[in-house]
């Protein structure tokens, strides 16, 4: 029963350090586009350059 006076306070810590973590990627603009760099790599352009 002592462990959970320990516990329950390093576990609420880690929850809000997750959270800011969390937060601070999203502010961050990690999560912003998704689909972009998926979709890049389908729409290669296959031309070669003109040669002198």
């Amino acid at each position: 029963m002592d462990i959970l006076y320990l516990l329950v306070p390093l576990s609420v810590v880690v929850v809000f350090l997750v959270g800011g973590l969390f937060w601070w990627a999203l502010r961050g603009g990690q999560f912003d586009d998704m689909d972009g760099p998926a979709h890049r790599i389908l729409m290669d352009d296959d031309t070669t350059p003109p040669k002198k």
